[in-house]
């Protein structure tokens, strides 16, 4: 009997001895989450640093408020109780009361509404960016355009690392790193101490741009252009994400803002533009099978493999492209559609935003990849067809 105890106390010894390693594996993430965090996300902007002032502002007057009205009412309470004694007073009204608790409220409103305004205020002035950016919210990535100052004419799609993705969908999260489920493949790269606008849409549902480290959270609704901005004040990597529901991958929508020093910033642009212009195809190109299939692989893994899975074969609601109807058709213009316009109700999200090579690869990719194996090849100027019906 004396071995039960022994083994229940080594078993929580262990488990104790789990739980500290695990805790102790996961560390801060430098503009991003902490461990243990209670306070606000520490500031990098004008602006985030007066949303702090706010907050404990206005929580210490609220608590001075609670703690002084409390302590009067139950004082009244204690001291003047029945089984003391006490009488009942017997009066009617008190001018000098009256005028005393509807001027110290009003006051306090006062004190409390001049500096929020001021902030909100702060928050809305848009004029006079150093850099306006487009951000599109799409289920579930975030798109870039670089409208306005340097590196103009920049454009990319942000999406979370596949690496991420598939450690979440196995479960085995026990080696996560730091940043885990914030990494993305494309982070938004701006410079430090520019005025940076930014102007939010969406593709499909509602979403919301938030990084709490600049005091920004910008809903991004469809059909609507709403704006807001910030001006980081230190060089580094700041993390956010979506903070909207907006569906069943709402989850992995992060945001990463790398800032960088000003000419850090420049020569990423001028390198951004290189590799644009590399990248700038003719849409009445004609490729070969072999060259659109390592292309549309690549665009399968950073696009679709999240939802169809890399083998094709697809997950609960999700159907698989290995063996569908629609993908071995010898039509492509029914997979092409498809793609563009999306299906389900939005459960498949449109992919216009991707480019015709883009999308001609990847629509060649499924149509060879894993068994389906059909032979097909569609060339960009198939898909500039299907987009004007």
């Amino acid at each position: 009997m004396k071995s039960i105890p022994r083994k229940l106390a080594s078993a929580l010894l262990l488990a104790g001895a789990w739980v500290g390693g695990a805790a102790h594996a996961v560390a801060d993430l430098p503009g991003g989450p902490a461990v243990n965090q209670l306070n606000l996300h520490p500031p990098v902007t004008r602006i985030a640093e007066e949303q702090h002032f706010l907050h404990w502002m206005m929580l210490i007057i609220c608590t001075v408020i609670f703690v002084g009205v409390f302590a009067v009412m139950f004082y009244a309470i204690w001291k003047h109780r029945k089984s003391q004694g006490a009488q009942a007073a017997n009066f009617h009204e008190s001018v000098t009361v009256e005028v005393v608790w509807t001027v110290i409220p009003f006051l306090i409103v006062i004190g409390m509404a001049l500096p929020a305004t001021k902030v909100l205020v702060a928050q809305k002035d848009t004029t006079n960016a150093d850099l306006t950016i487009k951000t599109t919210g799409y289920q579930w990535k975030w798109g870039y355009d670089y409208l306005k100052g340097e590196g103009e004419g920049l454009s990319f799609i942000s999406t979370l690392d596949s690496s991420h993705r598939a450690m979440s969908n196995s479960g085995n999260v026990a080696n996560a790193p730091d940043n885990y489920l914030l990494k993305v493949d494309h982070p938004l790269v701006v410079p430090v101490g520019k005025k940076i606008r930014i102007i939010t849409t969406a593709n499909d549902v509602i979403h919301a741009f938030m990084v709490p480290a600049f005091g920004i959270k910008q809903d991004a609704i469809p059909g609507f252009v709403r704006d807001t901005w910030f001006r980081a004040e230190k060089v580094g990597d700041y993390y956010g994400q979506c903070a909207e529901l907006c569906g069943k991958e709402h989850a992995y929508m992060p945001i990463h803002v790398k800032v960088l020093s000003a000419s850090d910033y420049s020569q990423w642009v001028q390198a951004e533009q290189k590799k644009a212009a590399a990248k700038l195809d003719d849409p009445a190109k004609v490729w070969a099978l072999d060259d659109l299939m390592k292309r549309g692989e690549k665009v399968y893994a950073a696009n679709c493999a999240a939802c169809h899975q890399p083998s094709g074969k697809g997950a609960g609601p999700i159907k698989p492209l290995d063996g569908s109807a629609i993908v071995k058709d010898a039509d492509p213009a029914k997979q092409l559609q498809v793609v563009l316009q999306g299906a389900a109700n939005g459960a498949m999200p449109a992919w216009k935003q991707l480019s015709d090579t883009d999308l001609a690869a990847v629509v060649s990719y499924t149509k060879n990849a894993w068994s389906n194996k059909t032979g097909q090849l569609v060339q960009p100027a198939a898909v500039v067809a299907q987009r004007g019906k």
